[in-house]
This record gives C-alpha cells, sequence and structure tokens, in this order.
C-alpha cells in the first residue's frame, strides 16, 4: 500500500492558515510565539484560524486546526496551577472546533508525566492528541514513544531528539519501526526544502514545518527583553512553504 505523507505547518494567525490551505497541508499546529518553541494560542486567534480553514477549504476540506496547548516557556515539567491551566485551555479548544490538541508534560525525571498526560488526554474528549517535542528532551525517545503509544495518543512530533531533525534521522527511524504502525511519527524542526526529502525517505508518516520569516523592527523605546526597540516577531512565509512542497514533489514552485 502507498505511504501518503501528511504535512503540517505551525502557523500564529489565520494568514497562516490560508498559506497552509494553499500549499495542501493536512494541518496546521496553532500557537503563538514560536520563537519561543509556542504557546497556547488566544481563544479568538483560534476563531479566526477555524474561520480562514473553512472558508479556505471550498469544495474540499481546508487544513485540520491543532492547537498547541503550553502555558509557558521552559522545560515541560508543571506544576499543580500549569496543569490545571492547560486541561481548560484543551477543553476550551476542542468546545471552539479544534480537531485535535497537541500537549507534553514531563515529571521531575524527565519522563513523561502519566497522570498530567492522561488528565490532558481526557480532556480532549474524541479529538486528536498529538505528543510534542517534549519527547525529544526524554533520555530514551523510544521508550517514550512507547508509552505515548500506551496512552492511545495519535501521533508525536519528533526531532528524533536533535535540535534540528535531519540531525536526528537514526532515532527517527528507530522510532517509526517502534511505532509500528498503531501511532504516527512526525519529523518537525528545522525543516527546509534540503531537508524534507531526506526526512520523508526515513519512513515518517508526516512532515512538520514553520516556513517562517522573521521580521525585525528597530529603534525607538526598549520594550521587554527586545535587545532593540520594540524587537521582532515571526510570519508564515508563502514561498518557503512552496519551495518545501515542491521539494517533497508536492507541487511546482
Amino acid at each position: 500500500m502507498t505511504r501518503t505523507l501528511a504535512l503540517e505547518i505551525a502557523v500564529q494567525d489565520a494568514a497562516g492558515v490560508r498559506i497552509a490551505a494553499e500549499v495542501g497541508a493536512a494541518r496546521v499546529e496553532l500557537a503563538s510565539a514560536l520563537a519561543l518553541g509556542g504557546l497556547t494560542p488566544s481563544p479568538a486567534t483560534l476563531e479566526l484560524a477555524l474561520e480562514a480553514a473553512a472558508e479556505s477549504g471550498g469544495e474540499n476540506a481546508g487544513p485540520e486546526v491543532h492547537v498547541l496547548i503550553r502555558p509557558r516557556a521552559g522545560g515541560f515539567h508543571y506544576t499543580a496551577d500549569e496543569i490545571a491551566v492547560s486541561e481548560r485551555d484543551v477543553r476550551l479548544a476542542v468546545a471552539a472546533g479544534a480537531a485535535g490538541v497537541v500537549i507534553g508534560a514531563l515529571d521531575d525525571q524527565g519522563r513523561l508525566d502519566i497522570d498530567a498526560m492522561t488528565r490532558l488526554r481526557d480532556a480532549a474528549g474524541g479529538a486528536s492528541v498529538t505528543l510534542h517535542r517534549a519527547i525529544d528532551v526524554t533520555a530514551d525517545p523510544v521508550a517514550t514513544l512507547r508509552t505515548a503509544r500506551e496512552l492511545g495518543l495519535r501521533r508525536v512530533l519528533t526531532s528524533g531528539g536533535a535540535s534540528v531533525a535531519a540531525d536526528g534521522i537514526d532515532t527517527l527511524r528507530a522510532l517509526v519501526a517502534a511505532a509500528e504502525g498503531e501511532i504516527e511519527i512526525m519529523a518537525g524542526s528545522g525543516v527546509d526544502a534540503a531537508s524534507a526529502p531526506v526526512l520523508a525517505a526515513a519512513g515518517v508518516d508526516a512532515i512538520h514545518f514553520s516556513a517562517k520569516r522573521a521580521v525585525s523592527e528597530t529603534g525607538g523605546v526598549r520594550m521587554g527583553s527586545a535587545s532593540d526597540g520594540v524587537g521582532g516577531y515571526e510570519i508564515t512565509d508563502r514561498d518557503i512553504a512552496l519551495a518545501i512542497c515542491a521539494a517533497l514533489g508536492r507541487l511546482s514552485p
């Protein structure tokens, strides 16, 4: 049977959803603050993203909207309050119409936090649940995958334990083998037009990329921790997304 490689784009707004629809992505992971690795988006951002997905579908369905649930930047060992916030955010996202949520929580030993993950999974009801790159900071990603599989999660987003997915290719292959077709393996982190075909050849079920471009604003009064002025932000870049899809043979740039 021919394997169909799915594409998922990490986006921060409705504009990103429209680009994902244009290039034929199956899903978007909706987040805020991608420069921090992604945080939970606002309810209004989700509402507009869902509207954009529905409007861009035309006769066909637009991309599914999956919501990143991450209460703060930094590591993935959370307090009781942070888990409570995440649990409510999961329920709100699914109630608003999200097709799935993207979660991850570790215990104080750096292993998957079974209790927290169970609470978040259950809060999602019947919606799709993805384990995010918390798997990549565990000591044994393959063992973590087995736990995610036992929890009944739909997929894992992983770079194979490396900062950039192309550098984790051996672990990605091991994860594909360990999944045994029972849980999807989605490769992501630092994916570009050069690395996407290499990752696809490793046998993963999906490729995740952000296709983002930085927009800088300098000068003026310094804000927060920005080194100069109000700082910058990132947007989904249509040309980068098209180039990655073209490299995978999905369309012509």
